[in-house]
């Protein structure tokens, strides 16, 4: 097994030092799913929750959580996002959501997508949670990263 990254040679918490390595275009991509009741589906598609446009306001959690993930994960580098794009797809048993999130810098992205699939799923269950006490938020992984030279 490869050594954590994140940990000294006392296995103390470390933030890694990444000023050594060239700015590169990266990219993450994640994705996530909430399981809703079919009326719940049905409230979320018909814009008739009583909270507002729960996709609309969910995308927005998610553009807004990737771009502060540095202050919410403490060993995450603060970076200079270029794009966040999140969907939000209402399917049969619930919502999927997708991110996808760019930068250029010497550290990926990855962080910065998973938490934009969290946040959005986690917004969608608050505004949900008062028609629906079944829901459960499943499957959040990263899809892919890339990296290449600018």
């Amino acid at each position: 097994m490869n050594k954590l990254s994140h940990t000294d040679e006392a296995g103390k918490a470390n933030m890694v030092d990444v000023g050594h390595k060239p700015n590169q275009l990266r990219i993450a991509k994640a994705q996530g799913f909430i399981s809703l009741q079919p009326e719940t589906v049905k409230l979320v598609q018909e814009n008739n929750m009583k909270k507002g446009d729960v996709l609309t306001v969910a995308q927005l959690a998610g553009i807004q959580a990737a771009k502060l993930t540095s202050s919410i994960i403490p060993l995450c580098h603060t970076l200079m996002i270029t794009k966040v794009d999140v969907k939000l797809y209402i399917e049969t048993l619930g919502v999927t959501a997708l991110s996808e999130v760019h930068c250029i810098g010497q550290t990926g992205v990855e962080m910065e997508a998973l938490t934009a699939v969290s946040a959005s799923l986690l917004t969608v269950y608050d505004m949900c949670k008062a028609v629906d006490k079944t829901m459960e938020i499943s499957n959040i992984k990263l899809i892919s990263k890339t990296k290449s030279d600018i």
